[in-house]
């Protein structure tokens, strides 16, 4: 009898480093990509039109920006966690979210996912970094987790089959919701079984998001039990579409879209969710799971000039594109669902090979791969995997295969949660704990103990209420007026910023808080005045160029050149740019913002020579259209292939 079995590898990969976080704390609106025009909620189902507005994500906090990356890639080790048996071989990086990166049939040969032959991090997770390829495990709100390219705690535990599962968890700091995804390979299945719980500790209801996405080579049609979907571009219009083809195009063949789009399967009441990619040849990957995880979409990167620059942006040049499936917890990602208080969610997937006829007319091509699925994987055996899964979710893990945050164990302490089978122990707590450690403990935050950037803030209400009654210094100010405008409450947040002012050892955190505050506001003199002024603090108070200075000192001075540039204030914004460091200028962001810089100046013909001498921008954000916008101030030819990341049709 050969049941799972894990051990530890290593992963090589080109790759390029994270860098570091950015140390300035995310007090503007998200830049969301994923929100739909109002005229597109009539006529929608009730249940859904209720989800699509039901506490969306307004803000990052108190989770950083992760914008330290770049594109010069090296050869690095990735520690990873193999899951075994004698049909399926499954690849997991514990540091980067937990991503299944390899998902290999034995028997054939067969690869059955996309997977990505470098490491590259690219500005599409809700804080930024994120990386393509593999299967991810989505939570938190609409889009890619923060925890994209963050640890995950990891440890041996035992399966319901007798054999052994790989258990991960960790908390998810938007909503606050602690998880867990068990993996095991049971006795001669071909199929991967994968067990998720997201529980609610709290004594309110929380809004819950998860979809799982697997990246599958592009060059196939994606099958799913559904005769219409619906349709979402990044022009942002939600409509509803037949399936398999609308237009007189066929959609389930990925290269058929011009333009990036997702389209969410309308799967009926009582049908078996499920979803597959199949290649020319009829092999490919199907998963499937327990009803409650309901949604299933097709995401596609499509055929046009921007689309294709996307796959090569994310992966080597010259390497096949590819597309994703994904399963959810509500019918679309624009949604989110109630999470009522200290109950939980909990399901089973299995992932596996399936072959059937990829071509043919689609309710008889659909009904026959899903009677091969039925013979592979009867659906009543994924809801019995389910029913012996449950009790063994509680169960202790064993021994410890990688660590996650300190942060679920500083929840833990503050609210005294009992969360059996996820154990978040005192030993994770780190250095950027400790200072909310010593405030649980004491009722006071310690002050720093050399100049250095403020650490991160806490925002959620019980560490709110600890900073309110706290001694009013000027680190706790600053911390309370991040909580305070994370709740919504803007003018007590800038009063908290200005209480500290005259009394603040450092001066540059706070002005670059009101600054903010004033620009979101609309008072964009004053923010310029403050942005610059809190640029030159900072320069002053600067130590030395260790990381997190440098990182501080490029995050302000990007964010103090585009208001001063906002503001039609060419002057300070050159001498805001002439303070960054050399290094910082050279890097593609910054290359960008220095052409608009040279335009606002009147020297257009120097802005198009930095085009022509060439950048990359890191960290581009997924939808951004501000290269093409800068391109057309500056002339009427056709924007260049390199920076043509456009994921619409132009308005």
């Amino acid at each position: 009898m050969i049941v799972t079995t894990i051990r530890r590898a290593v992963v090589t990969l080109p790759a390029a480093p994270l860098g570091p976080d950015n140390p300035l704390p995310a007090l503007r609106p998200l830049d969301e990509v994923h929100r739909i025009d109002d005229r597109d909620k009539a006529g929608l189902p009730r249940d859904m039109a209720r989800q699509l507005g039901h506490a969306p994500l307004r803000s990052l906090l108190p989770v950083r920006v992760r914008d330290g990356y770049d594109r010069t890639r090296v050869p690095r080790e990735f520690d990873a966690l193999v899951v075994e048996n004698d049909r399926l071989r499954a690849t997991v990086l514990p540091a980067l979210g937990g991503r299944i990166t390899s998902l290999l049939h034995k028997r054939t040969g067969r690869e059955l996912l996309y997977t990505n032959p470098v490491f590259q991090p690219a500005n599409f997770a809700l804080n930024g970094a994120w990386y393509s390829g593999g299967i991810e495990w989505n939570i938190g709100a609409t889009g890619h987790t923060t925890l994209s390219c963050a640890p995950l705690h990891a440890a041996r535990v035992p399966a319901p089959d007798g054999g052994e599962m790989l258990r991960m968890w960790e908390w998810e700091r938007l909503r606050d919701l602690p998880f867990q995804v068990d993996l095991w390979l049971p006795d001669g299945s071909d199929f991967l079984y994968v067990g998720v719980r997201v529980r609610n500790p709290h004594e309110r209801p929380v809004p819950a998001y998860w979809w799982s996405n697997i990246a599958v080579p592009e060059e196939c049609r994606v099958l799913a039990p559904a005769e219409e979907a619906f349709h979402f571009g990044y022009e942002r219009r939600l409509r509803r579409v037949p399936v398999p083809s609308y237009d007189g195009v066929d959609r389930t063949y990925p290269l058929n879209s011009t333009y990036a789009a997702d389209y969410f399967y309308e799967v009926p009441e009582g049908r078996r969710r499920w979803i597959a990619a199949l290649g020319a040849d009829g092999h490919g990957l199907v998963q499937t799971s327990t009803d409650v995880l309901r949604g299933r979409k097709l995401f596609v990167w499509g055929a046009g000039t921007g689309g294709r620059r996307w796959q090569q942006w994310l992966t080597e040049p010259g390497t096949g594109g590819y597309c994703e499936i994904q399963a959810g917890l509500a019918r679309t990602q624009l949604e989110h669902v109630r999470l009522e208080p200290e109950s939980e969610v909990a399901w089973l997937e299995a992932y596996g090979p399936l072959e059937a006829e990829p071509a043919g007319e689609w309710p008889s091509l659909v009904d026959a791969a899903e009677a091969r699925l039925a013979a592979a994987l009867p659906r009543a055996a994924v809801d019995a995997a389910y029913e012996a899964w449950k009790p063994y979710a509680d169960t202790e893990p064993g021994e410890l295969l990688a660590a996650g945050s300190g942060w679920g164990a500083l929840e833990v302490l503050r609210g005294g949660f009992k969360l059996p089978g996820t154990p978040f122990d005192e030993a994770a707590l780190g250095e950027p704990q400790q200072p909310w450690l010593h405030l649980l403990r004491t009722g006071t935050l310690p002050e720093p103990g050399a100049a250095a950037p403020p650490g991160e803030s806490l925002v959620a209400p019980p560490w709110r209420d600890m900073l309110e009654t706290a001694p009013a210094t000027p680190l706790t100010e600053y911390h309370l007026g991040v909580a305070q405008w994370h709740a919504g409450d803007r003018a007590q947040a800038v009063r908290s910023w200005e209480r500290a002012l005259p009394l603040a050892p450092s001066r540059w955190p706070l002005l670059r808080c009101l600054a903010v505050a004033d620009r979101e506001g609309g008072h964009h003199e004053r923010a310029a005045d403050r942005y610059a002024e809190a640029f030159d603090e900072l320069c002053r108070e600067q130590r030395d160029s260790d990381a997190t200075w440098t990182a501080a000192t490029a995050a302000l001075g990007r964010e103090a050149i585009e208001a001063l540039l906002a503001a039609g204030r060419p002057a300070p914004a050159r001498a805001v740019w002439e303070g960054l460091h050399p290094a910082t200028r050279e890097r593609g962001r910054f290359r960008l913002l220095l052409a608009a810089l040279l335009l606002a100046e009147g020297r257009p013909d120097r802005a198009r020579e930095v085009f022509d001498a060439g950048f990359e921008v890191a960290d581009l954000r997924e939808g951004d259209e501000s290269i093409g916008r800068l391109w057309a101030r500056l002339t009427d030819e056709p924007l260049p292939a390199r920076h043509d990341f456009r994921m619409r049709p132009a308005p």
